[in-house]
């Protein structure tokens, strides 16, 4: 118990950095929330294709953990929002996630320029299933692959 308490703790440097942080409040439709800043800042979308979507993103040096890799959770997340995004429809409610399942193959660290490719796998009603790819773009290594499965209403108007 005592170790995942050290482990989870910040450091007094931590902390300060976290605490001079200043957001204004988050308004719904208008602004991006604290999450979306701090997690997505520095996504870029390259191309948008029906079923496919292909984004860079350089691993800043906020989303890596302490051994200066990228973090298992902001991978997560990438697999979570490409793989939303590639299943979003302009005008009709945003899906939910049901289910995903991430296999972490190697690392990223800071500055290393990421490929980020979501796919749609298939679509039954509301339910759409997707995939996710994170390549290390210079060197082509496969850093994960996600599957995100997800839910929307009025996903089988699509």
């Amino acid at each position: 118990m005592n170790k995942a308490k050290a482990y989870l703790e910040l450091t007094q440097g931590e902390s300060d950095r976290v605490s001079s942080l200043a957001f204004h409040p988050h308004r719904v439709g208008t602004d991006c929330s604290f999450y979306e800043y701090y997690a997505l800042r520095g996504i870029r979308v390259d191309r948008v294709e029906p079923g496919q979507v292909l984004c860079t993103f350089k691993v800043p040096p906020r989303l890596t953990d302490r051994e200066g890799k990228l973090a298992s959770g902001a991978i997560a997340n990438l697999v979570d929002e490409v793989g939303g995004a590639v299943v979003f429809v302009e005008g009709l409610p945003r899906n939910v996630s049901v289910d995903m399942s991430i296999s972490f193959l190697s690392s990223a660290k800071a500055d290393d320029e990421l490929e980020i490719i979501g796919r749609v796998l298939g679509r039954k009603g509301g339910y759409s299933g997707t995939n996710v790819l994170v390549k290390n773009k210079a060197t082509g290594e496969l850093i994960a692959e996600g599957r995100h499965s997800l839910f929307g209403k009025h996903a089988s108007k699509m």
